[in-house]
């Protein structure tokens, strides 16, 4: 699917003059070597992931621009989506899941033009023991910053995904194209900006990515007692 999404409320800003706070359900981003330590983990895990599955992202074509690309990247805290029934953390109260598996951008600017980005990316999508029905809607949103300072703008996608009834996993790709972020002058680099992405998440899936903690399939001699406990990296 492809959409496009245009700031056009940001002509008025410019990098390094904008005081505006973030929206109140706006996710904090995690700080510190801890924080590092577990975006470096997740990546190597997604990209083993994608090896395994055989489900690269295809590469964007390159864009025109005279500065670096605002930097695009998933929010750790928001990069999963898992529902438990009753709240319980077990593989049989798994219900809907779904990851950002992977994402692909490319930028385009020159002269005092705004910035173009357009994203693609790659989800993850599950089916758990406890889901109900064959059909899921997600919903991510997309949101543009001063770089490691407030939120500038934020928009929420609906992601419609359905399942057959023998497949518990899919994979499926969308596009945010024209995310358009008007510049002050010809001297506002890309870098000045970011463009973060994440699952709307509740509190809870927000502590459970933090921990780090996920369900993984047991094979061989694992103590059936173990078998679907959650693990931490």
């Amino acid at each position: 699917m492809r959409r496009s999404l245009n700031f056009g409320l940001l002509a008025l800003f410019a990098a390094g003059s904008l005081s505006v706070a973030a929206p109140a359900d706006a996710q904090q981003r995690p700080s510190g070597p801890d924080a590092d330590r577990r975006e470096q983990e997740d990546a190597a895990r997604k990209k083993k992931r994608d090896q395994e599955w055989n489900q690269p992202a295809a590469p964007l074509p390159q864009l025109r621009n005279a500065g670096p690309c605002p930097y695009v990247k998933v929010l750790y805290d928001a990069g999963r989506f898992i529902e438990f029934k009753d709240g319980r953390e077990s593989a049989s109260t798994v219900g809907w899941t779904g990851e950002i598996q992977g994402v692909s951008a490319g930028c385009e600017y020159k002269d005092a033009d705004p910035i173009k980005v357009q994203v693609q990316l790659l989800f993850s999508m599950g089916r758990g023991p406890a889901a109900v029905g064959q059909s899921k809607a997600y919903r991510y949103w997309v949101a543009v910053t001063q770089r490691n300072q407030a939120i500038i703008a934020k928009e929420y996608f609906d992601l419609p995904v359905t399942f057959s009834a023998d497949e518990d996993r899919v994979f499926v790709r969308d596009t945010v194209a024209n995310i358009t972020i008007p510049r002050a002058d010809a001297d506002t680099s890309g870098a000045n900006f970011e463009v973060l992405i994440g699952f709307d998440v509740t509190p809870q899936m927000a502590a459970f990515n933090r921990d780090g903690k996920r369900f993984r399939v047991n094979a061989g001699a694992a103590p059936a007692a173990t078998a679907g406990a959650p693990t931490t990296p």
